[in-house]
């Protein structure tokens, strides 16, 4: 389908999370009563870089949530040596905020969690926790760090960079991404990127300071879930994109690799073919 249109300006709701972090929600509207999709970025990917994907799924009426991740993009404060966040605190604390924005301005809509990138991975354990509170999961170039999901040399990329990362973010009491450019995280919690780098090493999503076994979880979600991967992604290559669904043992996952040449962001300056697959595939399901 696609919109030549220029891009609707979102209602921007902020919220306070309970360090003190204001993180603004982006709100699209589309047609009452049509799924809302809540989406999450990728690590240092600003909100506003999803208006376009936000503008394509209005088209095809549905109504769209984007929330910065805490911390980065227009949320403020920037991390620092005080901040003290990781996956856990994402999907307990901020998800739950983003969809109740969803559920105030869409409260006949059944609520899909879409993530890109880093925010897939919040995607699935946020519906880890809420189980059927959600309709359904999309992932967008979504796929784990495990090092041993690379080919070749490829492996010491996350390997290395994890236990780097980490150690840094130790001494410093958080991770300079807007100094020291590795991976393109930007600045990130020193919780955040020891839960990253653990990832990376083990294979397992085992955040500090879980409070349920979101490995268990996760084998036992059943809501339907729709992968996108892409033809050109090198950060979240097919072996690393299957390693993370695969963690989703009860689900039936539709997994569909995007024919254009695109890579893990240049899909967001023409994201039309993702949206209309999107809505094909709930078109498929209901």
């Amino acid at each position: 389908m696609g919109s030549d249109a220029v891009p609707a300006v979102p209602e921007v709701v902020p919220l306070q999370m309970p360090d003190g972090t204001v993180t603004p929600i982006r709100v699209f509207s589309g047609v009452a009563g049509r799924p809302v999709f809540v989406v999450w970025p990728g690590l240092g990917l600003p909100a506003v870089y999803y208006d376009k994907l936000a503008v394509e799924l209005t088209v095809h009426g549905f109504n769209v949530v984007v929330s910065e991740i805490r911390g980065q993009g227009s949320s403020e404060p920037t991390p620092d040596r005080e901040s003290n966040f990781g996956y856990h605190e994402l999907v307990a604390v901020d998800m739950p905020a983003a969809f109740e924005v969803a559920h105030e301005r869409f409260p006949d809509s059944a609520p899909y969690v879409l993530g890109h990138s880093f925010g897939g991975q919040l995607a699935m354990l946020y519906a880890a926790r809420v189980g059927h509170e959600i309709a359904g999961i999309v992932l967008i170039a979504a796929g784990s760090p495990y090092y041993k999901t690379f080919p070749g040399a490829r492996a010491l990329g996350p390997l290395v960079a994890g236990k780097a990362m980490s150690l840094t973010a130790s001494i410093a009491g958080y991770w300079p991404g807007d100094k020291v450019n590795i991976a393109g995280f930007g600045r990130q919690p020193r919780l955040l990127i020891s839960d990253w780098s653990r990832f990376a090493r083990t294979g397992r999503l085992a955040p500090g300071g879980a409070d349920i076994d979101y490995e268990e979880r996760l084998r036992e979600i059943t809501v339907p879930v729709l992968s996108i991967s892409l033809s050109r992604d090198d950060v979240a290559p097919s072996s690393s994109v299957q390693h993370l669904v695969g963690k989703l043992e009860a689900a039936t996952v539709t997994n569909w690799r995007n024919p254009e040449r695109r890579n893990h962001l240049d899909w967001m300056k023409a994201p039309a073919a993702i949206a209309d697959r999107i809505a094909s595939w709930l078109g498929e399901m209901y």
